[in-house]
C-alpha cells in the first residue's frame, strides 16, 4: 500500500488514465471492426470509407501513447491490403 502522499496521488492518477486509455483503445478497435465487417461483407466502398475514418484514429492512438507506432503501422498495412484485394 502507498504510504507517501505522492504515491497515493499516483495511484489515483494511474486509475484515471487507465480508464481514459481503455476508452481510447476500445474506440480504435471499433473503427477497425467496421473495416473488417465491411471487408467480410464484400463492400469495397464501405470498407474504403471505414478505413479512411480508422486511419486518423489509429494515428491519434500513437500520438497519445496508447498504442505502439509499429503495431499501428502493421494493422494499417494489413487492413489496407484487405481493402485493396476486394
Amino acid at each position: 500500500m502507498a504510504n507517501t502522499p505522492q504515491a497515493k496521488k499516483r495511484i489515483r492518477r494511474n486509475t484515471a488514465r487507465a480508464e481514459i486509455n481503455g476508452a481510447r483503445i476500445s474506440r480504435i478497435r471499433s473503427f477497425i471492426k467496421r473495416v473488417e465487417s465491411a471487408c467480410e461483407a464484400g463492400d469495397k466502398e464501405a470498407a474504403a470509407e471505414a478505413l479512411k475514418a480508422a486511419q486518423p484514429e489509429m494515428a491519434r492512438g500513437v500520438a497519445r501513447g496508447v498504442l505502439h507506432k509499429n503495431t499501428v503501422a502493421r494493422k494499417l498495412s494489413r487492413l489496407t491490403r484487405r481493402v485493396a484485394t476486394l
